[in-house]
């Protein structure tokens, strides 16, 4: 009779959306002609794990078994994607094979391994290892090297990092020294990347309406020609922003590890992020997507931060419209014929636009050359709701020369930074991160219209320069004026919140 069937289960973990899910990669070698199957919904990348374990197996100079290997990757109505599973199956064909011992076996069993082959052998790194390491409850987890920092921010104390298979079989056959854990690097929260608001000067009304801006978590639309500083203000918004709290810092470096950008050196992302994408950003850029695995796109890149739009009018339409769910819900929900995910998307829009398509419309000086039709036509590639959706829109005009030539006493971030931190604290106290996040229930309470208030605002909705969401916006950005300043909304207050939100106007009205 022949030899019955060789098994060997060893957990790794796969990326959905942007968490982890555990994957049980199950091998089986059984005699037979020789074949390598991966069952168990894998994509192109995994199916190509074949050739990656066969090929990484001979560099390592181990013995790859002339068997019929047949692995299966569970759960199986899991989709899954990418190279993390690489080191799991080649562990589980040496395992099955016998090409571990029986202590090493059981050692294997505890484990949670994760990382893409090299050819030669070598392991690599992954996306999304925050991801995958906190999908791996409860066992110590080998990730790649180059990525052990990573993983050990959110398993401090579980994660030994190696830079070889055969490193790997050593360590469990007892041939070789065993990986030290890896230790989280000290965290830090550092300011200095930071471009500083005293740089802005000659801008009172813009650098004030940043400043309510960062304190409520207002969305900002700047309008104006070029060369007045819209870029410059909207860079200097992330550094007024407080330090994320500890489930926004890991949501946060989640995300990142997912979509491969560049994390601190501690592994956590504590600080807001920053994103600026360019106006030719895709659809599937912009919120994420992509053709096998669900990718997190800018506005999920933008989590916890600030999203800037430069050159808003020349951006997409559809691109801007898929815009309005995450700015009202805060997440992005991606369905594709495989799968369907939410990604998490609250983030803070600023957005700079031109007043026309030559971008001199507004001035006296008579330079503008766009006709009333261009303006319109530019003005309406930005939709009535996707507007009313920004809480603050201020006129952004080219500076005094003299402001720019004197070195005047502009209050730097850190000024600006502590009367934010101290206007959020008093948000918090409702309840809430930020005042932006309000609910229309608790404004009569925290900013009720009475008594001249009331009778302003009643005027601007019946004119029409005041829409119904509109109403609610000014009086939650209101009440983050008044939290600036230690008080109360009142008149004053209302109408400095309605003249940091001016009008949109179409062409002809510009042209009169």
């Amino acid at each position: 009779m022949g030899r019955g069937p060789m098994l060997a289960v060893v957990n790794a973990a796969v990326v959905e959306g942007v968490f982890g899910r555990p994957v049980r990669v199950e091998v089986s070698v059984t005699q037979g002609l020789p074949a390598f199957n991966i069952v168990g919904l894998p994509d192109a990348s995994v199916r190509e794990a074949r050739d990656r374990v066969r090929a990484a197996i001979a560099s390592s100079k181990l013995t790859f078994p002339a068997s019929k290997i047949v692995v299966n990757l569970a759960p199986t109505e899991l989709k899954k994607h990418g190279a993390a599973l690489d080191l799991a199956i080649a562990m589980g064909v040496l395992a099955a094979s016998k090409a571990l011992s029986d202590d090493a076996r059981i050692d294997l069993h505890h484990l949670g391994l994760v990382g893409e082959l090299g050819l030669d052998g070598s392991v690599r790194r992954v996306p999304g290892l925050v991801s995958l390491a906190d999908a791996l409850v409860g066992r110590e987890i080998v990730v790649p090297l180059a990525g052990a920092a990573e993983a050990a921010a959110v398993r401090p104390g579980e994660v030994r990092g190696v830079g070889s298979l055969r490193e790997l079989v050593d360590w469990l056959n007892g041939a070789g020294l065993r990986p030290s854990l890896v230790d989280p690097v000290d965290a830090s929260v550092d300011r200095i990347a930071f471009d500083d608001l005293a740089d802005v000067r000659g801008q009172p009304i813009a650098r004030y309406a940043l400043e309510v801006a960062a304190a409520g978590g207002h969305h900002l639309l700047m309008q104006g020609p070029p060369g007045g500083g819209k870029t410059m203000l909207a860079t200097r918004l992330v550094g007024l922003l407080p330090p994320l709290d500890a489930a926004d810092s890991l949501l946060v470096t989640r995300v990142h590890s997912v979509a491969g950008l560049r994390l601190p050196d501690d592994g956590l992302v504590r600080l807001p992020p920053f994103r600026a994408p360019h106006h030719g950003a895709s659809m599937v850029a912009m919120v994420g997507g992509g053709s096998g695995a669900v990718k997190p796109g800018e506005v999920s890149s933008a989590h916890g931060g600030v999203l800037f739009l430069d050159e808003l009018g020349e951006f997409p339409i559809g691109v801007l419209e898929s815009l309005r769910t995450p700015l009202e819900e805060g997440v992005i929900r991606v369905s594709r014929a495989g799968a369907s995910v939410t990604l998490p998307a609250r983030f803070q829009l600023v957005a700079a636009m031109n007043p026309c398509p030559c971008g001199l419309g507004g001035g006296d000086d008579g330079r503008c050359r766009c006709s009333v039709a261009a303006i319109d036509r530019y003005r309406r590639r930005l939709s009535a709701p996707l507007l009313d959706r920004f809480d603050l829109h201020i006129a952004v005009e080219p500076p005094d020369p003299l402001s720019l030539l004197d070195r005047g006493q502009e209050e730097s971030s850190a000024e600006v930074r502590e009367r934010v931190a101290a206007a959020r604290a008093r948000a918090a106290e409702r309840g809430v991160l930020c005042n932006a996040a309000l609910r229309t229930a608790d404004l009569d309470a925290c900013a009720p219209l009475v008594g001249p208030g009331r009778q302003l605002v009643e005027t601007a909705l019946r004119s029409g320069a005041l829409t119904g969401r509109g109403l609610q916006k000014i009086r939650r950005v209101a009440r983050t004026i008044a939290d600036l300043e230690d008080g109360d909304v009142d008149e004053s207050v209302l109408a400095r919140a309605m003249g940091l939100r001016m009008p949109f106007v179409d062409g002809a009205e510009r042209a009169a």
